[in-house]
């Protein structure tokens, strides 16, 4: 291998499952020249398509969109045309701004968005440092609060803890694997292959899912529940356990408490009742109970589709307390697993960007945790949460008192303006804040509403630490220089702190600030980049820098649960249907789902060329061959889709897989973008919009000819949005 030529090994920036990736580069020509998968801890040297082809937006190849390589500013308001300027011209800019906002209307105006992809856990830490030290707000955020905020206020609420409870590795020797909301093969391919390999080895696997997913294929008994109604499985699979005298007596007494409140509510909720909710049978709700308590190697694996709701916190609660009431915490190959999404959506809520916790789970309204954080960061700090990103347009467009509204909103890797729901009063609110900075790595939709656009490197172009899904802190490193007039994230937020007077320390590297993080999070504090080059996968809590702790494979040891007391809670919540139910003029409901070959917003995925020719706009949405049939469709015909929010055009993909009365959307095309749909609806304790139901309705258009052209059209008008403002900078779109 000649000198140039370098192998380094990183972590795949895609799902939450944390694999391993071997780079082949030519550093001199700054050049990939072969990747490949290796030996991981989660993936055991198996990768997905989005591991094998994922990094060629790396080349910007401008399928979809270009990368940011040049600061930009609106120099006269937001009317006005972007324009190029220096850095420090940049960064005095929404210095200015923001202290211009603070002085007059407080610290609590200003609301960050942390990123839970490319940047990393330190560029998580400094953007909720920069929030609490520097503004003096906690209204920090990040896109947790749209996936899987129910699962960690569900779980902090009963067993202490928001993450896996159990490692990935371990599904696969699990007895009994209960799949409610989740399709693995889909979100977590990798992941997958763990619950197939459980399978050949004698594993049973429940599938609960409206759609006939790949999980459901595999699955001994595939619950084809109603959506929204998982609330109602769960609570009568409780109900089936104790009255059958199914639970574990031993461990419910020892660590558990709030049993007789629980029973109060589940104890109305027979198999019966919740059948005829479900649309399942009895028998079937009393098999899958049965089936999971009949083993202590039980697992309860979920995803979106229970947290995506506004009963997603109830659901997950129930389903904490039904692995408690059966003894399945604790031990090897049992548990809880809420599977995380994005590559480093459990690393950003680990580095406390949420309202309520510093880094590591500390609480904010903790007097201990709060002067131990003014210490080290030298300031006075406030005491009160935060609030959540989903509640902009509450206090922006809805909120008549300008002394309570949102004025500032500061945007790092995230894309609000196609991934949140009711994106015209997104796209409303955006518009009214007084101020708003993009800081990320491709033009998106929410780029055309900012005031300053702060372009910054991309996965692949730092180095850091993410987080996978069960746990697990790994490297990631440079594998390219990066090309432009573009920095790491974490150097673009000190850059800013400083010119708002705050003497933020001029950190020399990645390192420097994780040892920080660890230094403040006793969780963290044995996870040191001399033990994560040595382990590779350190998860937490690791307690000791000494080598001999390498981390925890699974929490919970002997039923001592994170809560105050070590005491479980079993907690649940009458049954209510969705916020939003079919109605004669929307007699469909719509639910939000993955698709394998993209990831989240797809800017990323959509500047992939093997990627990008799996599928293109504008999308799809499944429906049954039943409702085709009485709407005159046949498949890959444009539809019209409509909510109460809005509509779009997407093409009709008629499968068996989904029930009559039930359609599903991905939401990352620009043209069929289904959030144009999607209710605002919040879960009333995590805040999550109920993504995964409202009702719709579909018409066939009878032209499609004329159809193709209004997509073509639609699909024109917003690259040339982004092309207006592409040759502002003066470059050639």
């Amino acid at each position: 291998m000649v000198d140039s030529v370098k192998e380094i090994q990183t972590t795949c920036c895609y799902c939450g499952a944390g694999c391993q990736l071997l780079f082949t580069v030519d550093q001199k020509a700054n050049q990939i020249l072969d990747v490949h998968p290796v030996n991981g801890r989660t993936n055991a040297g198996k990768a997905c398509l989005k591991g094998w082809y994922g990094w060629d937006y790396l080349n910007d190849p401008q399928i979809l969109t270009k990368r940011l390589r040049e600061p930009m500013i609106r120099k006269d308001g937001k009317k006005s045309p972007l324009k190029i300027v220096t850095w420090d011209e940049a960064i005095n800019f929404v210095a200015d701004n923001f202290k211009k906002i603070k002085e007059k209307w407080g610290p609590n105006s200003f609301l960050a968005a942390a990123s839970a992809r490319g940047p990393g856990n330190e560029a998580g830490y400094i953007t909720q440092k920069f929030a609490r030290a520097v503004i003096g707000t906690n209204n920090i955020d990040h896109c947790a609060r749209i996936c899987h905020a129910a699962s960690v206020v569900g779980s902090m609420q009963t067993i202490g803890e928001g993450a896996m409870s159990l490692s990935i590795p371990e599904i696969e020797d699990c007895e009994i694997i209960f799949n409610i909301g989740y399709n693995a093969p889909v979100s977590h391919p990798i992941v997958a292959r763990r619950i197939v390999r459980a399978k050949e080895k004698g594993a049973y696997i429940i599938c609960a899912d409206p759609r006939i997913t790949e999980t459901a294929r595999i699955a001994d008994k595939h619950l084809q529940l109603k959506g929204g109604t998982n609330v109602a499985l769960v609570n009568a699979m409780a109900h089936v356990i104790i009255s059958e005298d199914l639970l574990d007596h031993e461990f419910v007494k020892a660590h558990t408490k709030g049993f007789d409140e629980f029973w109060a509510i589940v104890k109305e909720d027979t198999p019966e009742r919740s059948a005829e909710i479900c649309g399942l049978t009895a028998d079937d709700i009393r098999l899958a109970a049965r089936k999971y308590a009949s083993s202590k190697h039980s697992v309860i694996t979920w995803g979106m589709g229970i947290t995506q709701f506004s009963q997603g916190v109830e659901t997950v609660k129930c389903c904490c307390s039904l692995a408690m009431l059966t003894g399945n915490f604790g031990h090897y190959a049992c548990g809880t697993g809420p599977v995380r999404g994005q590559n480093n959506v459990q690393g950003t809520c680990d580095m406390g960007d949420l309202p309520n916790v510093y880094p590591g789970y500390q609480s904010v309204t903790d007097p201990a945790a709060q002067a131990k954080f003014e210490k080290a960061w030298g300031v006075k700090l406030d005491n009160k949460v935060g609030i959540q990103l989903t509640r902009i347009p509450e206090f922006v467009i809805h909120e008549k008192n300008p002394a309570n509204r949102i004025h500032a909103y500061y945007i790092t890797g995230e894309d609000p303006a196609q991934s949140d729901p009711d994106l015209e009063e997104l796209r409303e609110s955006l518009d009214e804040i007084d101020f708003v900075v993009c800081q990320d790595i491709f033009w998106n939709k929410t780029c055309l509403h900012a005031d300053a656009i702060l372009p910054s490197t991309s996965w692949g172009e730092h180095d850091g630490v993410y987080t996978s899904s069960d746990r697990g802190f790994q490297r990631i490193r440079k594998v390219l220089e990066p090309i432009g007039n573009i920095l790491p994230d974490w150097e673009i937020t000190c850059r800013i702190a400083r010119a708002m007077g705050y003497p933020m320390p001029h950190y020399r590297n990645t390192e420097e600030i994780w040892n920080e993080v660890i230094d403040l999070s006793p969780k963290f504090t044995g996870a040191t980049y001399e033990k994560l080059e040595k382990y590779v996968s350190i998860q937490w809590p690791c307690w000791d820098k000494g080598w001999t702790d390498k981390g925890t494979m699974f929490l919970h040891k002997d039923g001592y649960f994170a809560t105050p007391d070590g005491i479980g809670i079993l907690k649940t919540s009458p049954y209510h249907p969705p916020a939003e139910v079919e109605s004669k003029d929307y007699p469909i409901t719509l639910c939000t789902v993955r698709e394998v070959g993209h990831y989240s917003v797809r800017t990323m995925t959509g500047n992939c060329r093997t990627l990008r020719n799996l599928e293109d706009e504008p999308g799809w949405v499944e429906i049954s061959p039943e409702d085709a049939r009485e709407l005159g469709l046949k498949h890959e015909e444009l539809v019209r889709i409509s909510s109460k929010r809005g509509s779009v055009i997407t093409r009709a993909s008629i499968t068996e897989r989904v029930k009559k009365g039930a359609v599903y959307m991905t939401y990352q095309w620009w043209v069929g973008a289904c959030n144009e749909l999607t209710i605002s609806i919040l879960d009333p304790s995590s805040k999550t919009p109920e993504y995964k139901y409202c009702a719709c309705k579909i018409e066939k258009l009878p032209d499609q000819k004329a159809a193709w052209a209004a997509v073509n059209k639609t699909l024109l008008d917003i690259r040339m949005n982004m092309h207006i403002d592409i040759t502002r900078q003066g470059v050639s779109a």
